[in-house]
């Protein structure tokens, strides 16, 4: 699992758009930390180190313990919301993590020993990923970091459902046993439509070149017509 991060925030009085619109201008981010049956507290944190967090991935993985208002309470990020053209942090929430509760995070999932894969090496099958991540239920001390799916011996045709994954202790799935992570298909499944789609292409180019032919054609009839 992920070690509890140390995150520095300062306590916010006042809410609303126009105090968030403040914080901003002051190289912050808004936030606010609620649940564990206690009001929702609002906060501020540095604009520069919730960039870093969020783009170095993880994020809402991770337990953080916040320093605010003389008081420190952890808490793990539920949802963020990014500038929709700069990627800056706009708003934060933090739910507050009670001892001996678990809650429902998603976890990304990895995918190792390609190469030993036959249907990947040998037969050219590409890897289709249904699910990049899996929602779990879990003790906020026990968050795996991700959950880890060995290829090896996959064959064309094969089928990694939720029921084949690793269960790390503690941890239980959302998703049924019989939800599909990913599958091992064979290369034309992929591969026709990016055939058709070069041939669509190169059809374009020779409809192009065509017509540019006709009008240099044409060009020089005018200008044979005009010495004459």
């Amino acid at each position: 699992m992920s070690a509890v991060k140390p995150l520095e925030a300062v306590a916010r009085d006042r809410v609303g758009k126009g105090a968030a619109r403040a914080v901003r201008r002051q190289g912050q981010v808004p936030a606010v930390i609620y649940g564990g049956n206690q009001p929702p507290q609002a906060i501020a944190i540095d604009l520069i180190r919730t960039r870093t967090l969020i783009y170095a991935g993880g994020f809402r993985t991770t337990v953080f313990e916040i320093s605010a208002g003389g008081r420190k309470v952890r808490a793990i990020p539920r949802d963020f919301q990014l500038d929709p053209v700069s990627g800056v942090p706009l708003h934060v929430d933090f739910l507050r993590v009670v001892a001996g509760q678990s809650i429902e995070v998603e976890v990304p999932v990895h995918f190792t020993n390609e190469d030993a894969a036959p249907g990947i090496k040998q037969n050219g099958g590409t890897l289709n990923v249904v699910h990049h991540t899996v929602t779990v239920s879990v003790a906020p001390e026990s968050i795996p970091d991700a959950i880890t799916v060995d290829l090896t011996g996959k064959h064309v045709g094969d089928t990694i459902h939720v029921s084949d994954l690793p269960v790390p202790a503690g941890v239980s799935f959302a998703l049924g046993g019989d939800e599909v992570v990913a599958t091992v298909v064979p290369p034309t499944v992929l591969g026709a439509e990016v055939e058709a789609e070069e041939a669509a292409v190169a059809e374009a180019a020779r409809a192009e070149s065509a017509t540019e032919a006709e009008a240099a054609e044409g060009s020089a009839k005018d200008e044979e017509a005009k010495e004459d």
